[in-house]
C-alpha cells in the first residue's frame, strides 16, 4: 500500500512538472511575440526637415513677401506667399507655394492693434498662417459688451480678422508628466535643465511664486526643489531647484503612461501642422496639430504672449507638462479651454524661449545646432516625479518607465507581459521533474540495497 502510494505521488510530479513545462513555454512565446522590439520608435510624425524648409523660405524672402509656413497634409513644407516671383523661388526649393493676400507684416500689425485695445480676460488670438486670417476666440466668461467692443476693434483692423466663441473658459491648467506638489496646488513637471552646476525642473510659471516649495508625494514628506525663478504673466515658466542639487539618472525621459516613457534628445521651436504630444499628470499622453505660434492668451491673471496653440487636449494638474514630438522638447503646458472629453484648445510656452531667458539647457546636452540641442539623462528615486527609461532606449523612441527603487526585479519577473514568469514556470517544472527523477533513483537504491542484504544472507 505505501509503494502505491510513492508511485502515485510520483506520477503526479512528472504530470505537473510537464505540464509546467508546457505551460511556462506558452507563456515565454506569448510574452516574445507581444514584445515591443528594442529601441522601436513610437509613431511620431517626421516634421523637423519640411519645418526647417519652411523656415528657411521665410527669413530668405522676408515677411513683407511671405506669411508664415507650416506642414501640409503630405508632409511636405506650404509657404504663404503674396507675389510670383516669391513663389517661384518656393518652388524652387521644393515646397509648395500658396498665394495669399495678407502678408506677416500685416498679420502682426493686425496681433498689435488688438494688444493695445483695452485687455479683455478670457480671449486669445494668434494668426492661422493656413488661412490667412487672425483668429479671435473669447471663452464663455467675456460679456456682451466686451464681445461687442472687441468687435468693432477687430472690424477696424480689417475683414481677414475673424471673431469666434469658444466652449469653456481659459485657464492656466494648475492643479513631466509626473505630478509635483505645493501648498498651492498641483502642477506637472516639464523637463529637467541645468545651468552646468546645479539640476532644475523646467515647468509652468503660473504654477507658483518664487519660494514655492514642492513634494513629490501626497503627504509632504520627501521635499523635491524650490521655485528660485518664475515669470508669469508675460511669458509663462519657472525654475524648480532640485533639493539635492542633481536631477539623478536618466533625466531625459519623460512618462506617457502604463511604464513607458520617451526619451528626449533636444529642444527646438514646433511648426504649424506639425503633429505633437503632451503628457500630463492629470489626463496622461495626448496627441495633436499645432494650429497656431506667438498666440496671445488674456488669462484672469494676465496676458501671456508668444505662445504655442494646438488643439491637444488638457485638464487641471497638467500644467507644466510637456509637448514634445520625435523626442524633441518644444514647450511647457501653459493654459486652455475644454478637457479631454469634450476637446479644447491648449497653449504653451516654447521651451526654447525659456532655457534662453533662464540661460539653462537640457540635462547632459552639449548642443546640436540652431534647431536645438541634444538631451538629456530622467530623475533617481529621490526625483520619481519623471519617467526612468533604460539607457538603451533610442531618441524618442518608447521605452519602459519605472522607479530604481526596490520594484526592479521582482515587478519584471512577476509581470506577466515579460517572459519572467515564463521562465520561472520552466525553472520551476525543471526541478520538480529533477527531484522526483532523484527521488525514484534514491529509492530503488535503497529497495535493491534491502534486497541484496536480503539474498546474501
Amino acid at each position: 500500500m505505501r509503494h502505491a502510494r510513492r508511485r502515485v505521488v510520483r506520477r503526479g510530479t512528472q504530470l505537473a512538472a510537464v505540464g509546467g513545462l508546457l505551460l511556462g513555454g506558452a507563456m515565454v512565446t506569448t510574452a516574445m511575440a507581444s514584445e515591443t522590439p528594442g529601441g522601436a520608435a513610437v509613431p511620431f510624425s517626421s516634421a523637423a526637415e519640411a519645418g526647417d524648409t519652411g523656415s528657411a523660405l521665410v527669413a530668405q524672402l522676408g515677411t513683407a513677401r511671405t506669411a508664415g509656413s507650416w506642414i501640409g497634409a503630405d508632409g511636405k513644407p506650404v509657404v504663404a506667399v503674396t507675389d510670383r516671383q516669391a513663389a517661384a523661388a518656393v518652388e524652387r526649393a521644393g515646397a509648395e507655394p500658396r498665394m495669399v493676400s495678407h502678408s506677416m507684416n500685416e498679420l502682426k500689425a493686425a496681433t498689435a492693434a488688438l494688444r493695445a485695445a483695452p485687455r479683455v480676460a478670457g480671449t486669445a488670438w494668434a494668426v492661422d498662417y493656413r488661412t490667412n486670417r487672425v483668429t479671435v476666440e473669447a471663452d464663455g466668461t467675456v460679456s456682451a459688451a466686451d464681445w461687442s467692443d472687441l468687435s468693432r476693434v477687430a472690424a477696424r483692423i480689417g475683414g481677414f480678422v475673424q471673431m469666434h466663441r469658444s466652449q469653456g473658459t481659459f485657464s492656466p491648467r494648475l492643479n513631466g508628466a509626473q505630478p509635483i506638489l505645493s501648498t498651492g496646488g498641483r502642477c506637472s513637471a516639464g523637463f529637467n535643465v541645468t545651468n552646468g552646476q546645479t539640476d532644475f525642473i523646467l515647468t509652468a510659471g503660473h504654477c507658483g511664486p518664487a519660494n514655492t516649495v514642492w513634494f513629490d508625494d501626497n503627504q509632504g514628506d520627501r521635499q523635491l526643489g524650490t521655485t528660485i525663478n518664475t515669470q508669469f504673466p508675460g511669458n509663462d515658466f519657472s525654475l524648480i531647484q532640485y533639493a539635492s542639487g542633481k536631477a539623478g539618472d536618466n533625466a531625459d525621459v519623460v512618462a506617457i503612461g502604463n511604464g513607458q516613457g520617451v526619451r528626449i534628445t533636444g529642444a527646438a521651436d514646433p511648426t504649424v501642422g506639425q503633429k505633437v504630444f503632451r503628457s500630463g499628470s492629470t489626463s496622461g499622453l495626448h496627441d495633436g496639430t499645432v494650429t497656431a505660434l506667438n498666440a496671445t492668451v488674456n488669462y484672469p491673471e494676465g496676458t501671456v504672449t508668444g505662445l504655442i496653440q494646438t488643439n491637444v487636449c488638457a485638464e487641471p494638474g497638467d500644467s507644466g507638462g510637456p509637448l514634445f514630438s520625435e523626442g524633441i522638447a518644444l514647450g511647457v503646458t501653459s493654459g486652455g479651454s475644454g478637457d479631454c472629453t469634450a476637446g479644447g484648445v491648449t497653449f504653451f510656452q516654447p521651451v526654447t524661449r525659456a532655457m534662453a531667458a533662464l540661460n539653462v539647457q537640457l540635462v547632459g546636452s552639449a548642443g546640436n545646432g540652431a534647431a536645438g540641442q541634444a538631451a538629456s539623462a530622467a530623475p533617481s528615486a529621490a526625483a520619481t516625479h519623471s519617467a526612468i527609461a533604460p539607457n538603451a532606449a533610442s531618441p524618442g523612441a518608447s521605452a519602459p518607465v519605472g522607479s530604481s527603487g526596490g520594484t526592479g526585479l521582482v515587478a519584471r519577473l512577476t509581470d506577466t507581459r515579460n517572459v519572467g514568469p515564463g521562465l520561472l514556470v520552466i525553472g520551476g517544472s525543471l526541478v520538480a521533474l529533477v527531484a522526483a527523477r532523484y527521488f525514484r533513483a534514491e529509492q530503488d537504491r535503497k529497495a535493491y540495497q534491502r534486497y541484496y542484504s536480503a539474498t546474501w544472507g
